[in-house]
């Protein structure tokens, strides 16, 4: 009997989710209809389909049916939608909703750690494919009523932490049900990105290239395992594995780490959707040549406050672009057809979503991109064809508004969730809009009401004069505040009929009637009209997107410079009185009385023209230079993170520098690849790069990779002796060569890209700059090069190279040094500044290096005084900044001197390039002007008027109410050796 109840009583209540059949604790349901039946409405069934006075049929959580011709059922609960609107909800595909932040393990003064602490998962602990969030998810309610106030209806939600991070799961915001109804998809996207899990404390990796290149060695290993090859079982491999198939999100954050990041995945034939960060807008062509889909957050930056005129210095002229550029980020990307999906990911405040999205689309983004962004395209990502839609089977997430979901005036009145009501505002607030007659203590005004719902708003006007004045309307009330000077009158009523009529009371108590009286419609022309009058100006992108930027890449032309003296750094060769012709990006002739059809002609009379200068150790036009996790880091390479926007780049080629190489840091014995570039400014990071670059690396000797200067709470990590040092050497070689011969001897072996560097050493395939100073230790390294066949190619710093100059010579070693620093710490102490003279006269080629980001732009000046120390010519001391560091570079062919066939890499001088009164007039790179010293100036008149357009543009903000935020200075940290 008590069956047959249970049974009947099952068959009477009308379950509105799949799992109410599940018995509760809550005693007898209530019955309730699940079937809607929504009419006459403008349906969005997806942003390229709508439908005029449509009905959508929804049933069990999921849409039915959707057309002008729906059969209703007669169970069915009908709700008459004329004149309003609805839309497919919002998915947000970048979320960490419902999962706590992470907290950051130990603290300051705890020693590093550089072992994993996981057993049974891959050697480093910020890789964590395994991750799944279900276990730590907590539906948030305060968090999803905001987002279902902003019109999201699910979210793509993950832990963010770690390089790996592990799965996503799709949530719908619903928070009238359990867990196992909402989440829609348990491994909804496998995500990375290039920061470090909170919560492990291991080391390696510090720097963005050693992420980079763990992911590399991360992906090759993956690939080991599941081949078999591997004898342990890796947890964190097999989830890697397993998660292969689903969406790949990487968050990256700016633009160059965005290329940076699908640069990782071209190499392995992974597509990632990428997270940006919002400047992608500088370099749009480099973000549509990934074929990438991004994912954009819309978190535009506040105006800053410049009222206080003496703060206003403090702000970067890019810093002020960003705040201008920033919300054309998306129509930029939907005028290249770039496909994008928009997020709410770093908005302190989701409430900020709607208004930013209107400032983008104010800035030209197309309202259907804009829908397309939040609905079609994010399903898209996730592989999803039940959300952002609403075809017939997809689920019942879907917004009803008062009309245009994009219009700041528009209501948002329900966002239904799995056929689930959220009433955010109230769907019968009257409709007021329209222009009225406002009589208000014998002074007559025009009032345009315009808006819907919750959010109309009212313009008064007195004549032609805007009055300043409050307008809200509320529960049928409407609360009017009137400002004319230091008097103010507050008007309260309620519509009736075609007029709007009640209190008033001025600010000396003074009570009276007022009334608004109905005219006409509000003309949505003039609206629109005035509206597009709003729309601010947008300053132009440069190349770099900073002060001195160009408006366009820089050409290579055919360029004829006449009667200059030529230092051709060939033989210690001075031509005078001689003409230079530049073609095809290469030097074509030398002579006198040339001439060439077409070519620019400048006048090189009393002026110098040289080779551009080279710099063999240099640490600018790089995000990262050291990776210190490791004694050895041979896998990483400085080309990984390359920087085109450093400003050292423009302040080099205006001292004359045309080349350099930026090292890898001397924070362990082995150090990480080089990248050889040419100061190409404005070209992108690969740009700068030289084609078919010979390779190089960075290793290290004395204080800092033995760790004495590191602090005690630091110096665990071996070698922590010079003799360790040498040992660190030898056993890296060995197996290299162990390596090597597996490789060679067509065996099945873990590629390691370490070794595979080191392998290359060996075989003489890559040269080794030394960070060097004692003469013992550079003694050392020589004789273990020798133990395993090759030579050091340069040793750099090398300020006791004077004490043993004769055996370098016998080696075959470089040495690139400085002309003059000593006594900066402890192992220099024996420094001279006769140095690069002696090793000069040894035969020893010598070069002299900046390895700072202001002497780099003075390396004519250092070169000039090897005269004084030491009695070289002026065209000996010239070649230690050309040829001599374009032969430790292997490109003395190509560059480093003035000769037919050779780049055209030259700089003419104002007069001897060895004077400190003498300037860079024009630096050419591959025969284009990258500097020229009257543009520069037209630069700097550029930069001041652009600066006061934009703080005026700022201070118009903050006078229209809009927020700001305090001046902030913007320092650029300058690498060293030692700069972690």
């Amino acid at each position: 009997m008590k069956k047959i109840l249970f049974l009947l009583l099952s068959l009477c209540i009308s379950s509105s989710f799949a799992q109410e059949y599940f018995p509760t604790n809550t005693g007898v349901k209530s019955s309730k209809n699940n079937v809607y039946a929504f009419t006459n409405a403008t349906i969005y069934v997806t942003p390229n389909q709508t439908i005029k006075k449509g009905t959508l049929l929804v049933k069990d959580g999921k849409v039915v049916s959707v057309g002008k011709s729906v059969s209703i059922p007669t169970e069915a609960q009908t709700i008459d939608l004329e004149g309003k609107s609805i839309y497919p909800s919002f998915v947000d595909v970048y979320a960490t909703f419902g999962i706590e932040k992470p907290k950051r393990q130990g603290g300051r003064g705890q020693r590093p750690q550089y072992d994993a602490a996981r057993k049974g998962y891959y050697w480093n602990d910020h890789i964590r494919p395994d991750i799944n969030p279900t276990s730590e998810f907590k539906f948030d309610d305060k968090k999803a009523k905001e987002l279902l106030a902003a019109g999201f209806g699910a979210v793509n939600t993950h832990l963010e932490d770690g390089i790996m991070q592990g799965n996503g799961m799709l949530v719908a915001l619903n928070p009238n049900n359990t867990d196992a109804y909402r989440i829609l998809d348990k491994k909804s996207g496998n995500y990375l990105s290039f920061s470090k899990s909170v919560k492990s404390r291991q080391s390696y990796p510090t720097s963005r290239m050693g992420a980079m290149a763990l992911l590399r060695q991360t992906y090759l290993d993956a690939d080991w395992y599941a081949n078999g090859n591997a004898k342990n079982t890796d947890l964190a491999l097999e989830a890697l594995n397993n998660n292969k198939n689903l969406p790949q999100i990487f968050n990256a954050g700016g633009y160059l780490d965005n290329l940076r990041a699908d640069k990782i995945g071209d190499e392995f034939g992974i597509q990632y959707t990428i997270l940006g960060g919002g400047n992608e807008y500088e370099r749009i062509n480099d973000i549509k040549a990934t074929n990438a889909t991004y994912i954009l957050p819309i978190n535009f930056r506040k105006a800053y406050d410049v009222s206080n005129p003496f703060l206003t210095d403090k702000i970067a002229l890019s810093d002020m672009r960003a705040w201008n550029q920033e919300p054309s980020n998306p129509a930029v990307f939907a005028n290249n057809k770039i496909p994008f999906a928009l997020t709410t990911h770093d908005l302190k405040n989701v409430k900020d979503f709607s208004t930013n999205l209107q400032k983008a689309i104010a800035r030209g983004l197309d309202k259907t991109t804009a829908l397309e962004a939040l609905t079609t395209i994010p399903a898209t990502i996730l592989k999803n064809n039940k959300i952002g839609n609403l075809k017939a089977g997809s689920y019942a997430n879907f917004l009803i508004t008062s009309g245009d979901i994009f219009d700041s005036k528009t209501t948002l009145f329900e966002n239904w969730v799995q056929g689930a009501k959220n009433v955010i505002n109230p769907m019968d607030i009257k409709d007021i809009t329209g222009n009225y007659t406002l009589n208000v203590n014998g002074s007559t005004y025009t009032m345009a009401i315009t808006g819907s719902g919750a959010k109309q708003a009212a313009e008064i006007k007195k004549g032609e004069e805007k009055i300043n004045s409050n307008f809200s309307f509320a529960n049928d009330w409407v609360n009017i505040t009137l400002r004319e000077g230091d008097n103010f009158t507050r008007l309260t009523g309620q519509l009736d009929n075609k007029q709007i009529k009640g209190t008033a009371i001025d600010n000396n108590g003074n009570e009276s009637k007022w009334a608004a009286t109905y005219t006409s419609k509000i003309d949505e022309k003039k609206k629109d009209k005035k509206k597009d009058d709003k729309t601010p100006e947008v300053f132009g992108v440069s190349f770099p997107n900073i002060g001195y930027g160009n408006a366009a890449k820089p050409q290579k032309e055919t360029i004829l410079i006449k009667n200059a003296t030529v230092w051709t750094s060939e033989n210690n060769e001075v031509l005078n009185n001689t003409d230079v012709l530049i073609k095809d990006g290469k030097i074509s002739k030398i002579g006198s009385n040339l001439s060439s059809r077409g070519a620019k002609v400048i006048d090189g009379t009393g002026k110098y023209l040289t080779a551009g200068i080279i710099d063999e150790h240099s640490h600018i036009a790089a995000s990262a230079i050291n990776e210190s996790g490791h004694n050895s880091s041979a896998e990483v390479t400085i080309e990984d993170v390359i920087n085109p926007n450093d400003i050292n780049i423009y302040r080099n080629i205006a001292g004359g520098v045309t080349s350099i190489q930026i090292l890898h840091g001397s924070a362990n014995p082995i150090g990480g690849r080089s990248a050889i570039i040419k100061l190409k400014w404005g070209e992108n990071a690969d740009g700068l790069l030289y084609n078919n670059t010979p390779k190089f690396i960075k290793f290290a000797l004395g204080e800092n990779v033995k760790q004495s200067n590191w602090g005690d709470s630091n110096t665990i990590r071996f070698p922590q002796t010079r003799m360790g040092v040498e040992q660190v050497y030898i056993d890296y070689f060995q197996r290299a060569k162990e390596y090597d011969v597996k490789k060679k001897s067509g065996q099945p072996y873990r590629k390691d890209i370490e070794l595979e560097t080191l392998a290359e050493i060996i075989n003489k395939e890559r040269f080794i700059s030394c960070h060097s100073y004692v003469q013992s230790e550079i003694n050392m390294l020589m004789k273990v090069a020798e133990q395993f066949n090759f030579n050091i190619n340069t040793f750099t710093h090398i300020l006791e190279g004077y004490k043993l100059a004769d055996k370098m010579k016998e080696h075959g070693v470089g040495g690139s040094t400085f002309s003059d620093w000593w006594a900066y710490k402890y192992e220099v102490n024996d420094a001279i500044p006769y140095n690069a003279a002696i090793m000069h006269n040894q035969g020893v080629t010598v070069a002299i290096n900046s390895d700072d980001a202001e002497m780099s732009r003075r390396l004519n000046q250092e070169a000039a005084k090897l005269i004084k120390y030491g009695g070289m010519s002026e065209q000996e001391a010239w070649a230690t900044v050309t040829i001599n560091p374009a032969k430790l570079l292997h490109l003395n062919d190509r560059t480093g001197s003035i000769k037919v066939g050779k780049d055209a890499d030259v700089v003419l001088w104002s007069g001897n390039p060895l004077s400190v009164y003498s300037k860079a007039e024009k630096t050419i790179i591959d025969g284009a002007m990258y500097f020229d010293i009257e543009k520069d100036l037209e630069k700097r008149k550029a930069i001041k008027a652009e600066r006061a357009k934009l703080i005026n543009m700022m201070l118009q903000e903050k006078l229209k109410g809009g927020k700001t935020q305090a001046p902030k200075k913007k320092t650029q940290k300058l690498f060293h050796c030692d700069t972690e």
